[in-house]
């Protein structure tokens, strides 16, 4: 059965799905799918989704593909480049077999993933892991050497208004389960008042579980325009020579900001801000710290990550998989138990307690009286 669908085109997964719709096709550029990708394309509800290059090249076991196809979302994949000089946001395009057709014509070949040539690819991905394992290690030794200084010795902080000296912070990135481990920190939030960082779409990811941000702090490219308006202070990351990527945009929308230029990811920015404004306790949701999720991510170490949680562990908390940590409910049972334990108690106090007695039999009278017995 042929998957027909209106087309939207994004090169970059993260910026394209906040503007994806149940009934789209999603055409995207993105070498190894990612599992939080993969996640908000089907979150989105998208039809299916057309991949102009690799779904998983093999270099490590990426899950995005898996998370796609489960969903019972159509994944073409490998089609080319040349698909975004042929379609136009809006067309009306099909996947069919292995092919994309607009209009009638086949604009594109491909490979229709299924669960087996998905697990096949897997496999064969598993066992190149120890090559990137190696790679990676090099990488954050190498970097560790040119990053140290910026990050460990006194670094350069902007002014926020938000006051954080002496309490606590939750910093919420968009990483693994970090939507469900949100929702168990609710009460948490409630209770504690933590200062609220939004690390780029972890910025949305509070806001829709009903928390308005502090502050967000990122690229700025996998939040929407609702968050960066939403009132919150908005620091944007910067390279190192000082120019911002986000700067256009977030002068487009009438938002003040000042960049932050630093050779660190925007989640070691977040963590580092909390620190540096003396902050009483980090509690970190969401954060990357093992192998595949760096290259899910597509970095090559976390030297800056390894440095930024030297510094500050003594006060971090990392909540990533708090959602799992107890799932437990009570047996139907144990439920029928509970209950007929307090309906005995109601009946022994009627029969104990005569003045309580009483009152239930003038109500007996009173109901036999209405009903004419």
């Amino acid at each position: 059965m042929p998957v027909t669908g209106k087309a939207q085109l994004g090169k970059k997964t993260k910026s394209l799905i906040p503007h994806l719709t149940a009934a789209d096709i999603a055409i995207i550029d993105h070498v190894d799918i990612d599992r939080v990708s993969a996640e908000g394309l089907v979150k989105s509800g998208v039809k299916g989704v057309v991949n102009a290059s690799q779904s998983i090249s093999g270099r490590y076991p990426n899950v995005g593909p898996e998370i796609l196809v489960e969903a019972g979302i159509e994944l073409l994949d490998n089609v080319g480049q040349e698909v975004f000089e042929v379609i136009s946001d809006g067309d009306i395009v099909s996947i069919e077999d292995n092919e994309l057709i607009c209009n009638n014509l086949v604009i594109a070949n491909g490979t229709l993933l299924d669960q087996v040539q998905i697990e096949l690819r897997m496999q064969a991905a598993e066992r190149m892991l120890d090559q990137q394992m190696e790679k990676f290690v090099q990488n954050t030794i190498e970097y560790l050497e040119r990053e140290k200084v910026s990050l460990i010795y006194d670094p350069w902080v902007p002014p926020v208004r938000t006051p954080i000296r002496g309490r606590q912070v939750l910093v919420v990135v968009r990483g693994y389960d970090y939507l469900q481990d949100l929702r168990t920190l609710a009460p948490y939030i409630r209770e504690v008042k933590p200062v609220l960082i939004g690390v780029d779409g972890g910025a949305d990811a509070l806001l829709e579980a009903g928390f308005k941000p502090d502050i967000i702090i990122g690229d700025m490219d996998s939040v929407t325009d609702m968050a960066l308006k939403s009132g919150s202070e908005v620091i944007p990351h910067a390279y190192e020579d000082g120019s911002c990527p986000s700067q256009a945009r977030l002068e487009r929308l009438g938002v003040m900001a000042s960049p932050w230029p630093l050779a660190a990811t925007s989640e070691d920015l977040a963590l580092l801000l909390a620190w540096e404004k003396k902050a009483d306790l980090i509690v970190a949701l969401g954060t990357h710290s093992n192998l595949v999720e760096y290259l899910d991510k597509g970095r090559a170490g976390m030297a800056s990550s390894f440095l930024v949680r030297l510094k500050v562990g003594t006060k971090l908390v990392d909540a990533k998989g708090v959602s799992k940590l107890y799932r437990a409910s009570a047996p139907p049972r144990y439920i029928l138990l509970v209950v007929l334990a307090a309906f005995l108690v109601v009946v022994s106090t009627i029969f104990i307690s005569e003045p309580i007695r009483n009152i239930f039999i003038v109500m007996w009278l009173n109901i036999r009286t209405h009903l004419g017995m």
